[in-house]
């Protein structure tokens, strides 16, 4: 068996701590636990010591993704498992990831039953951004946002340049093992309710996730998102073309600039879709 490191950020999740760090000595003894204390004003570094994880601390709050590529970078194991701190990951469901993750899989994603969302609007939301995602790459996604997942360390490593340091990691992880042409499964898991407070809000963190939206599609292939457009500028100006032409003989100026901006829109696709094949150079067979 691989060794495996347990990767935990956690930010004020002392209750969180006190309940899965024991049970992870229970399922899985020999593995190392390395909790990233993320700015906390609690006791969430005491007393992730006090059980046994090995604690690195930032001196501020950095953010998830902050806290995940520390963890990434300090990890001993060949295998690393992330989860939260807050409960809503149980230690007893490694095992199956790990099985998993045997059969071939590069990483191994936690994906929660809909009964197991956090909330009705966050549900639909991440139902929305599987779907959407799942368009994109061309290959089912069960759970794009879940933090519970399983990984090759080497391989997760070549992108975390790529990791922004808030709350999108797995969108942005998910997109470019796919993007590189590493494989990624699936384990259904269920997830409990969270121990103390969430630290997302639902309206800044709703237009957020509406920016990872575009992100998905420009991360894996912009001329997926920006052909479409510009198709659509195109036809919009061939038709308003057409119209005039037909009411008043004449070619109009708003046609020409609609025909001028799919060409700019198409272009600028073009070169993105070359820089991002760039920024994957070198990491496993460039997709599609």
């Amino acid at each position: 068996m691989q060794s495996i490191s347990i990767v935990i950020p956690a930010k004020n999740e002392e209750t969180g701590l006190m309940q899965i760090l024991p049970e992870l000595r229970k399922y899985l003894p020999d593995s190392e636990v390395l909790v990233v204390n993320d700015g906390s004003t609690d006791k969430t570094a005491e007393i992730a010591a006090e059980l046994g994880a090995r604690v690195i601390s930032h001196p501020f709050s950095m953010g998830n993704g902050a806290a995940i590529k520390t963890g990434a970078r300090n990890a001993s194991g060949k295998l690393i498992c992330f989860m939260d701190a807050d409960g809503q990951h149980r230690p007893e469901d490694i095992p199956a990831l790990m099985e998993s993750l045997e059969k071939g899989f590069d990483m191994v994603v936690g994906a929660r039953a809909k009964s197991g969302q956090a909330g009705a609007l966050r549900g639909l939301g991440n139902r929305f951004y599987n779907w959407f995602s799942s368009l994109i790459v061309g290959y089912q996604i069960e759970d794009l946002t879940s933090g519970f997942r399983l990984v090759k360390a080497a391989k997760f490593r070549e992108f975390l340049s790529l990791l922004p340091n808030k709350f999108s990691y797995p969108t942005t992880v998910t997109m470019a093992f796919f993007r590189a042409g590493y494989s990624v499964g699936y384990v259904p898991i269920i997830a409990p309710a969270r121990l103390g407070e969430s630290h997302l809000n639902v309206w800044r963190d709703g237009i957020r996730f509406l920016l990872i939206i575009f992100k998905i599609g420009t991360l894996y292939s912009p001329l997926k998102i920006f052909l479409p457009v510009a198709f659509v500028q195109f036809l919009l100006g061939l038709g308003y073309y057409l119209f005039t032409f037909v009411t008043d003989g004449r070619f109009n100026n708003m046609s020409a600039l609609m025909f001028t901006s799919a060409v700019t829109v198409f272009l600028i696709g073009l070169v993105s879709e070359q820089i991002t094949s760039l920024a994957f150079k070198g990491t496993g067979n460039i997709g599609d």
